[in-house]
């Protein structure tokens, strides 16, 4: 598929919803500059910081002689090149999810310190799924535990065409991973997502982003949650009812590639 031309039409679509505010305030053809991002940041209700105490701000590369995760950390300083878009993307992130993106970074970091401290070289689990989340991760909110029980099953066509009405009602779908979002400029067959679960009260529904950052923040401040990487549920993205116009048709969730049966398990 062609990529979507620019950032006010990016924000008409449905997956961009958390960012959709900024992407319209932006507009153009291409990702601003640090400047304008960093203006952006300090017109939030309270500026982001990193776990450290460390406000956060976008800044070019250089200048650091640690790792990206690090400087976060160390300085609150996120690393954006210009005119790229999947560091845009972090960036938009970084605006929608401020405190969900601060415990991340803060696990990712206590994490590789506590690596180093052991003598120990390999990324670990909990680094893999900290990193997985934060670049393909999706928030499924949903009031009816009959429909998660058929995400978990990988029952894709029952859920996603049979009970469309119901996941229209009673689930929402928040991207998080700024490389999801990059994704979907231009999506393929198999664009995948890494999803937390969440379930809530139907009233619930109608909270914004702001409700779900504060439950990630939550969530991921337990040292034992998504502790590694197939802890998460894997969500086809081009499945969710409306996202492309293929879907419209209940033969596309015939397609194995993309809506796949779960793995069977190996013996206990």
């Amino acid at each position: 598929m062609d990529p979507i031309p620019d950032l006010r039409a990016l924000a008409q679509q449905p997956l961009f919803e958390p960012v959709a505010e900024w992407l319209r305030s932006f507009g153009g053809a291409a990702p601003p500059h640090v400047g304008v991002l960093n203006s952006a940041l300090a017109a939030l209700t309270a500026m982001p910081r990193a776990t450290s105490g460390a406000a956060i701000r976008f800044v070019p590369p250089g200048g650091f002689d640690g790792g990206y995760e690090e400087r976060v950390f160390a300085r609150g300083e996120v690393e954006t090149r210009a005119g790229n878009w999947h560091d845009f993307f972090n960036a938009l992130a970084w605006l929608a999810y401020p405190r969900a993106k601060c415990v991340l970074n803060g696990r990712h970091h206590a994490a590789l310190m506590a690596q180093r401290a052991a003598g120990r070289h390999e990324r670990g689990a909990v680094r893999d799924a900290v990193t997985q989340f934060d670049e393909c991760g999706l928030v499924v909110a949903c009031a009816d535990m009959a429909l998660l029980d058929l995400l978990r099953g990988h029952e894709w066509k029952e859920l996603f065409w049979q009970r469309r009405a119901q996941v229209a009602r009673d689930m929402r779908f928040f991207v998080f991973g700024h490389a999801s979002w990059d994704q979907l400029r231009a999506p393929f067959v198999g664009l995948t997502a890494k999803a937390v679960l969440l379930e809530v009260e139907p009233a619930w529904l109608a909270q914004q982003v702001e409700a779900i950052d504060g439950r990630l923040a939550e969530l991921f401040s337990q040292a034992e949650a998504y502790a590694r990487p197939r802890d998460f549920q894997p969500l086809p993205l081009l499945g969710i009812p409306g996202v492309v116009a293929e879907n419209s048709e209940p033969s596309y969730y015939e397609d194995t590639r993309q809506f796949r049966a779960p793995r069977k398990k190996g013996p206990a």
